[in-house]
């Protein structure tokens, strides 16, 4: 994606898709030269100070000073127009010239920029000796072979010739290597400083999809039309048009792509294959899914983004973006003014979904004065009900999920509703006797919450449900009756409604969908029309947090056919992502819509350490190895680590430790963490949507995860002991993929079942 917008000077200069990547990597004296070093030459690039020089050879290349040590390395597209492509120290920019290669790509019409040298050193740490270096062996010789080696590992690509990957859009000066890659780990490391295009095509070809499917789904939607290819393979400035670069107009815009980590640089450099989700026409309700740190959120927020430009002139909110908890929401309202501005935040309205729903059943009873109660004392209620009337037949969990999960999860608000109603993934089949049995201890547990005065959040969202599906019957119905009449309105019955009934919004974007209720689904399908582009939802069943099992197309949110994956992490190394995708294990995970889930060909291209696994004696033995670890991490400020616990209890204690310590303890609450400053400590279930550098999960203990009880219902409620393990694997997934560089696990006793895949056998 191309910023166009051109410097004041009229000097323009560019910065390509990962140079930022080794740009922010320079210690923090040259970064600073180099901000001054790019503000100078947008304003005056003859300046004397820069020693503008064209490298020997190269007829586009130029180096310029950043300071005494560091030069930064230049393709001149033409005039005053400089693509910025590297930032280098000296001794390595005039040695071995020819490795510096860069030009068009003839299939996607790009610039690209690779440092053959750089790429084969990366390999040489993964052991893989690039083609530049052969080894001579006289001919009366042969090399002798090591004793214990094993015969050569097979080539990952000798199955396609140097064409088919040419014609998929390989950058051409990296077949020879492509072609030596045998192990994953080598391609990982390719691939991080490849052309992302490249680094794409052989990470689908590596996960087995078939070269037809890469070439349609991969190259096709980025290659130039056939038309095209015939022009001027020279003209640079149509390239710079078609390829991943941004124009640097001022000093804050740069700072904000360096220094904002991933969402600064995806802010600007969003993936081709994102970038055609984001623009697509849907003729219905989509779906996005892919693994942790694949850019989800940031799809969606750019598909905003494009919705309300497609909007026409107005001051109302026709865009909801929504997600599942008052933390996320709060994220995605800041980063959705951080990218798109006052503009469009203007015309999107932010809210999670119970925050919606409270508002739908406000406007219907304003006088509401109820209390809200969580699950945990709606199962107290249960249980107290229960003891009142003597009822033995079932327990009071077994109820309160049937009357979450079914009754109000499902907007059922009749009993002959209930006798009909799918219980899917209940486990426990009941007779139609034992239904009306069920339905009447429903009705007195809603009747002893109302005389106490008061409601869950679950019951909010299902009585916001019917009356947007009652409000909906109505707008269809007056469109059928306006269609009758030649598409005239009723004046009469419009004026007499007080207002023009109609939609509440017209494009709804989802964040986290895997945990939003069926009642939430019916409440948003029931806000929009059902027309193209209605309703966008990104999410992964594998970080479901809450027992929330839906089957979207029997709710009316038809995605089939309209349901796309993305397969690479941008946020989390190779070595915690394998960790993490074990703790899953084999269990199965759903797709929304009826079908299973995958993470087959998720990987992340970043390397990092191996995660550390400790175990202690004591609870208090174990809060001193956290200690400890933090100070390991000595040199990472602390607010970019964080520690996440089982309990409140825990991080109550290890809060207490930690300032015992001298280390400042930052608690996350419900709205976010207590202060800017400190170690961040949570539950596992405050880490949705947040990212650290450093993480330590504390107390992953048997009993702990999962807790106790779980196991009660292994032979009282099998379908139940099978939702509550796959809802704790998920929170340790979600737990460990917040770490972006390193990851601790600590436990003391016995460590959880979900760690064993990690441990080495007994």
């Amino acid at each position: 994606m191309t910023v166009t917008s051109t410097p004041r000077t009229g000097v323009t200069l560019r910065l390509l898709d990962k140079a930022d990547k080794e740009i922010v990597k320079l210690d923090r004296a040259v970064l600073g030269a180099f901000y001054k070093f790019q503000h100078d030459f947008r304003r005056n690039p003859d300046a004397g100070g820069f020693h503008l020089k064209q490298l020997e050879g190269h007829d586009r290349l130029w180096s310029a000073r950043v300071n005494r040590e560091w030069r930064a390395l230049m393709i001149r597209l033409g005039g005053d127009d400089w693509l910025l492509v590297s930032v280098k120290h000296r001794g390595h920019v005039h040695k071995n010239l020819d490795r510096f290669n860069y030009g068009i790509n003839h299939i996607t019409g790009a610039i690209e920029y690779v440092d053959l040298q750089v790429v084969e050193e990366s390999l040489l740490r993964r052991g893989l000796t690039p083609p530049a270096a052969p080894v001579s062996v006289p001919p009366s010789a042969s090399a002798p072979e090591p004793v214990g080696s094993q015969p050569p590992e097979e080539p990952l690509f000798g199955a396609y010739t140097d064409r088919q990957l040419a014609d998929l859009g390989v950058t051409e000066p990296l077949i020879p290597i492509v072609r030596k890659l045998t192990t994953d780990d080598e391609l990982l490391g390719l691939a991080e400083y490849a052309p992302r295009h490249t680094g794409e095509v052989l990470l689908r070809l590596r996960d087995g999809v078939p070269y037809e499917e890469v070439m349609e789904q991969v190259t096709a939607p980025v290659a130039v039309a056939e038309p095209e290819r015939s022009l001027d393979a020279d003209d640079w400035q149509a390239a710079v048009e078609r390829s991943q670069t941004v124009v640097i107009t001022d000093d804050e815009s740069l700072q904000s792509i360096l220094e904002e980590g991933d969402f600064g640089r995806w802010k600007i450099f969003l993936h081709p294959s994102q970038e055609k989700l984001v623009r697509r026409r849907y003729s219905g309700p989509a779906r996005v899914g892919g693994g942790p740190g694949t850019g989800k959120t940031i799809v969606a927020l750019h598909r905003v983004c494009h919705l309300v430009a497609q909007l026409p002139p107005g001051h109302t909110k026709p865009v909801l973006l929504t997600t599942f908890n008052r933390n996320l929401a709060a994220d995605l309202r800041a980063r959705l003014l951080s990218l798109g501005g006052p503009d469009i935040l203007a015309r999107v309205d932010i809210a999670h979904v119970d925050q919606l729903a409270t508002r739908i059943v406000s406007e219907a009873d304003p006088g509401n004065a109820k209390r809200r109660i969580d699950d945990t004392s709606a199962l107290r209620e249960w249980r107290e009900l229960l003891v009142e009337t003597g009822e033995t037949r079932w327990n009071a969990e077994f109820l309160s999920d049937e009357w979450n999960q079914v009754i109000l999860g499902q907007a059922v608000s009749t009993r002959s509703d209930y006798f009909q109603t799918r219980r899917a993934g209940r486990g426990r089949s009941v007779t139609r006797a034992e239904r009306a049995g069920i339905w009447q201890l429903a009705e007195r547990f809603t009747q002893r919450l109302e005389t106490k005065g008061l409601e869950t959040h679950r019951q909010v969202a299902e009585r916001a449900a019917r009356l947007e599906m009652v409000r909906k019957a109505r707008i269809d119905r007056r469109a059928e009756e306006r269609e009758e009449r030649g598409g005239l309105h009723n004046l009469h019955v419009e004026a007499g409604s007080g207002a023009w009934l109609r939609y509440r919004y017209r494009h709804i974007v989802v964040d986290e969908a895997q945990d939003l209720s069926a009642a939430h689904w019916k409440m948003l399908r029931a806000m929009v029309p059902s027309e193209p582009d209605d309703l966008f939802l990104v999410g992964d069943t594998h970080q479901r947090i809450y027992d929330n099992q839906v089957t979207l197309g029997s709710l009316g949110v038809h995605i089939r056919g309209r349901s796309s994956r993305l397969t690479l992490s941008y946020r989390t190394t190779r070595e915690i992502l394998r960790d993490a995708i074990r703790v899953l294990g084999d269990a199965d995970y759903d797709d929304l819509d009826g079908d299973t889930d995958t993470l087959a060909g998720y990987r992340s291209v970043l390397h990092g350490t191996e995660p550390s696994l400790r175990g202690a004696r004591s609870w208090d033995e174990e809060m001193d190895l956290v200690v400890e670890q933090l100070r390991v991490w000595h040199d990472v400020p602390r607010e970019a680590m964080a520690i996440c616990v089982p309990t409140n209890d825990m991080v109550t204690q290890l809060a207490d430790r930690l300032a015992r310590s001298g280390i400042t303890p930052s608690e996350i609450t419900q709205d976010g963490p207590r202060g800017d400053q400190g170690v961040h400590i949570g539950t596992m279930y405050r880490f949705k949507g947040l990212e650290y550098r450093c993480l330590i999960i504390a107390g992953a203990a048997e009993g702990l995860v999962p807790r106790a009880s779980v196991d009660a219902w292994e032979h009282t409620d099998p379908s139940r002991h099978r939702r509550e393990l796959h809802r704790a694997r998920s929170l340790l997934f979600v737990a460990a993929t917040r770490a972006r560089d390193a990851l601790a696990i600590t436990w003391h006793g016995e460590p959880s079942r979900f760690l064993a895949p990690l441990l080495p056998p007994r």
